[in-house]
């Protein structure tokens, strides 16, 4: 979306945010901003748009999220791009008949900046876009993250990361640079190798020393720039930029650049101290330090040459830019003035601010501007060398990197908590934040908590595991992995969840027992591991004095004793611990819905709703009750036949995994076909269904009963495809026969029965099947009202019999046997009722249909 230049990246994520109207409420939920700041940015925003209103606003927003994404490129470096013209055109030729390109070279020669301007050349050729991913700064284990940050792809839990980043890629013919890969060589060679095989439409142009040795690999070597025109053109550019009066030196850049076997970043280095040394200074210096290291050259002699000339240029130093210099290596995803003040005590920030100028004019520093803050960065290979130049000084800077580290994740969190900015700072910060977190708990925990926040479930959860191996007893491993176990719920990983709370069981630690046995009967439809047949119980301690989440525990071993239930409310009421109601809540509500008493079930939804609303979404235990809150919440309200209730639900954007393919559009499915939605609920179900089979078909037999309702969709719509959805119910539950599911027995036989009344189909055995003996209670007032009905329109001679059985706490099931009741007496009257029964729970097409009857 074209726009004003000058939209900050926070006003961009405000604009985003406002696609469909979305209220300054949920906006600032959604970011994790004040609703002040929301009010703030969107009045910058129509100031900078020059639109009337927000809702003209909205309309951009809705606008820009239609269209293809572009091509996500870093800052250029600002200066030009000289020769390399044969090169150009080899890669170029290289990226046209290959899908995997290696830019292969040593340091310091210029694989970026012919990497970026050939990316620039054929951007038009990849209409679905792409980006640049530098992986200088990125760890081991996080190369998909910071692909997925580069293309904007978000988790989509349960949905693995690397399986967003393919998602996005498959969209069409897109570009992705993966520049600087020689130290992630099998990370990146493991996300290559899917990409070629799943994503068939995208190119891969990879920069780096050493080939990754995936299958379909195209090398292009590159050397350095050829002795003569191109490499003293280099000189001659940068060294005008310092010293004009040297642009027309021909003799003194065919001298420095022979010295320098043409590494543009060694010729780079040389011009930057043109201006100060002149051309017989920087001629003397040069030659006293390469014959001062002659004999000390390696196998790699170009490599060998640039750093001689990093050295070279490190020596002419004085000493106070040499020490801020070596400091300075220990930052590996770049630094502000504040940062560098944190690792250099000694220094005021107006002598740091004086020595950082000056190591930005000698080109060992770049500077750029971020929300009108300078920062700096070095290049890999200068940061390297500074390390090295730290030795005995290591250990000590280090220390101050982790306390700097510390105080800014604590500042960071500070912000969180307060609903203030603070994502673009730490999305800056984070790679350093990774490293310094390695091996100190705390600041590991921070992290974490930071990351989940900004919904990168997955990496949370392994910094949350990085602070239990710091953690120095049981009761702070089990904190740590209690919140990567949550962390993983979140994303329904519930296998993961159970073996991180045994884990933590085997050290001791009761409450990490009753969270496994809570996991383990709690989420049935993603089973950790084999119910045993105690159900877990001989896991929990016999002892009276329970804790709240072991009480809790135990109700869900007693899965539908109502008592149980009462007294685990009771207790965590009784000790205010929100999270444990949440819990207990849950099991009471599963508990009288199966005793029939579905109201009472709603009920306790709805309370837990309401905690869920009081609970901070970034915090891992608290989010892991929110996502399972409005899955709850949705169901009960279609138990109770509440479509309203149902649909605002499914709309709602609160939940922390909104938007999610397969998690939140069963939602949409369900209300969208009970509200007679048909086209909304079929657009919902090829959505759930695309994503399921995007991700590779997960076994999550929730999806089953949407799958059924969109088979509903398709029959009163009349499209003919009801049976494909039939059938599509059965292959997500993982059944021949909808009765071997608890789950889809209930809802499969009620859309077999309502569209058996609807096409007029007598059947008796479909009566029958309407009337089984489910186990799962949600769905059985549907179930049992279609039957009614159609053993009404059959004629059946037990219908007045089947009339009484189907008697429920569902309003919309109450209203089918008012129709089907009038229709049994030929009563006009309670045709007319039961149409406004219908009106008054929000079922659209029922209603219509019952009118229809009436007249």
């Amino acid at each position: 979306m074209a726009g004003p230049k000058d939209v900050s990246a926070r006003e961009a994520e405000v604009l985003a945010a406002l696609a469909g109207d979305r209220s300054n409420a949920q906006i600032a939920r959604r970011l994790h901003i004040s609703i002040r700041t929301v009010e703030s940015h969107i009045s910058s925003l129509l100031r900078k748009y020059g639109v009337a209103d927000r809702h003209e606003l909205a309309a951009l927003a809705d606008v820009a999220e239609s269209q293809p994404p572009g091509f996500r490129t870093p800052a250029g470096p600002g200066t030009t791009f000289v020769g390399r013209e044969q090169d150009r055109a080899e890669l170029t030729r290289a990226l046209g008949s290959n899908r995997l390109v290696s830019l292969l070279g040593p340091g310091g020669v210029g694989k970026t900046r012919l990497a970026l301007r050939v990316a620039a050349d054929v951007a038009d050729n990849y209409p679905y876009g792409g980006a640049v991913v530098d992986l200088v700064p990125v760890r081991p284990g996080f190369v998909v993250a910071a692909v997925a940050e580069a293309l904007q792809a978000t988790e989509q839990p349960p949905q693995t990361l690397a399986d967003a980043v393919l998602e996005r890629l498959k969209r069409g013919r897109t570009l992705l640079v993966l520049d600087n890969c020689e130290h992630l060589l099998d990370d990146v060679a493991g996300l290559v190798a899917r990409i070629l095989t799943e994503a068939t439409e995208t190119a891969v142009l990879v920069t780096s020393r050493e080939r990754l040795g995936v299958a379909g690999e195209r090398p292009v070597q590159l050397g350095p720039l050829t002795l003569g025109a191109e490499a003293e053109q280099l000189f001659r550019d940068r060294a005008a930029l310092v010293a004009p009066e040297l642009a027309d030196d021909s003799e003194l850049a065919q001298k420095v650049c022979a010295e320098l076997d043409g590494v543009p970043l060694a010729i780079e280095l040389a011009a930057a101290r043109a201006g100060s040394l002149g051309p017989d200074g920087l001629l003397a210096a040069l030659d006293d330090r390469l014959r001062l290291l002659a004999g000390g050259r390696g196998p790699n002699e170009r490599h060998n040459s640039l750093a001689q000339v990093i050295g070279w240029s490190y020596d002419l130093l004085g000493d106070d830019e040499r020490g801020l210099f070596r400091r300075l290596g220990v930052f590996v995803g770049g630094f502000d003035l504040a940062a560098v003040a944190g690792v250099t005590p000694g220094l005021s920030r107006g002598e740091l601010s004086d020595l950082l100028g000056r190591l930005t004019d000698k080109s060992l520093l770049h500077r750029s501007q971020h929300a009108g803050i300078s920062r700096w960065r070095m290049l890999e290979t200068v940061r390297v060398f500074a390390l090295e130049e730290l030795k005995d000084e290591y250990d000590e800077v280090a220390a101050l990197h982790v306390t700097w580290a510390d105080q800014l994740a604590a500042k960071l969190e500070q912000q969180l908590e307060a609903g203030e900015e603070w994502q673009q700072e730490f999305d800056l910060l984070a790679p350093d934040l990774r490293v310094a977190s390695g091996g100190v708990r705390l600041l590991a925990r921070k992290l974490a908590h930071l990351t989940f926040a900004r919904r990168r479930f997955l990496e949370a959860r392994e910094h949350y595991l990085v602070a239990a191996g710091q953690a120095a007893d049981a009761a702070e491993r089990y904190d740590d992995l209690r919140d990567a176990a949550d962390a993983a719920m979140v994303v329904a990983d519930g296998g993961h969840a159970y073996q991180l709370m045994m884990r933590s069981a085997a050290d001791g630690t009761l409450d990490a027992a009753g969270y496994a046995v809570t996991i383990l009967n709690r989420y049935e439809m993603t089973r950790p591991a084999e119910l045993p047949e105690d159900r877990g119980a001989s896991l929990l301690p016999d002892n009276a004095e329970d804790s709240v989440l072991v009480r809790v525990a135990r109700a869900w071993v007693d899965r539908f004793g109502v008592a149980s239930a009462e007294a685990a409310v009771a207790a965590a009421r009784r000790a205010n611990q929100p999270l444990d109601l949440m819990s207990a809540l849950d099991a009471y509500s599963t508990a009288v819905a199966a005793a029939g008493r579905l109201r009472e079930a709603d009920a306790a939804s709805k309370e837990r709703m309401s905690l869920a609303a009081t609970l901070p979404a970034h915090d891992p235990r608290a989010a892991a009750e929110i996502v399972d809150a409005f899955h709850v919440a949705s169901t009960t309200a279609i138990a109770v036949g509440d479509i309203v209730e149902a649909l605002r639900l499914a709309q709602l954007i609160d939940d922390p995994v909104h938007g999610h393919p397969y998690i939140t559009a069963p939602r949409k499915v369900r209300a969208y076909a009970l509200a007679g939605r048909f086209e909304d609920a079929v657009q919902a179900a090829d959505v759930m269904w695309n994503g399921w089979r995007a991700a590779g078909c997960p076994p999550r037999a929730w999806m089953a009963s949407a799958a059924a309702a969109a088979a509903l969709a398709h029959g009163l719509l009349g499209s003919g495809q009801d049976a494909v959805w039939q059938a599509r119910a059965l292959e997500i539950a993982r059944v021949t026969d909808a009765t071997d599911d608890p789950g889809l027995a209930a809802p499969a036989a009620f859309v077999e029965a309502r569209l058996a009344v609807h096409h007029h189909k007598i059947d008796a055995d479909v009566v029958e099947r309407a009337f089984a003996a489910f186990t799962e209670p949600w769905w059985i007032p549907y179930a049992h009202a279609a039957g009614a009905e159609l053993a009404v329109v059959s004629g059946h001679p037990d219908a007045a019999r089947y009339l009484e059985r189907a008697v429920s706490e569902n309003a919309w099931a109450e209203a089918v046997l008012r129709r089907a009741q009038g229709r049994l007496t030929g009563d006009r009257d309670a045709l007319v009722e039961a149409a406004g029964m219908f009106h008054q729970i929000g079922a659209r097409f029922e209603e219509r249909y019952t009118i229809g009857l009436a007249r």
